[in-house]
C-alpha cells in the first residue's frame, strides 16, 4: 500500500511548504514574494528553493519587475499548476475515502 500511495501522489506538491504556496496562489492567482514569505512564515532562502522547484515543473511562473523603484518578484500559478493541484487534491480525497 505504501508504494502505491507514493506513486499516486504528486510529491512536488505534497511537500508542506509547496502545498501552501500552491494553495495560496490558487486562491489569489498571484502574489509578491514578500507576501508569500510573510504568509507562510519562511525565510527568503527556504521560499526561494521551493519556488525554484515549482517553477522548474512549470507549476508557477515568476516575473521580476520594479515597483516604486524596488525589485519585486511576482509569482503566479500556471494552468499546468492549477491542473496538478486539482489532481493532487482529488487523489488525497480518494486516499482518505
Amino acid at each position: 500500500m505504501k508504494e502505491s500511495f507514493h506513486k499516486s501522489l504528486n510529491l512536488i506538491i505534497h511537500q508542506p511548504v509547496r502545498l501552501q504556496i500552491m494553495t495560496f496562489l490558487h486562491l489569489s492567482k498571484q502574489a509578491k514574494f514578500s507576501d508569500l514569505k510573510n504568509e507562510l512564515k519562511v525565510t527568503d532562502g527556504n521560499l526561494g528553493s521551493h519556488l525554484e522547484k515549482l517553477e522548474k515543473e512549470k507549476y508557477i511562473k515568476i516575473k521580476k519587475k520594479f515597483v516604486l523603484k524596488k525589485p519585486t518578484s511576482i509569482i503566479s500559478i500556471t494552468e499546468k499548476g492549477e491542473n496538478e493541484l486539482v489532481k493532487y487534491l482529488e487523489t488525497i480525497k480518494k486516499l482518505i475515502s
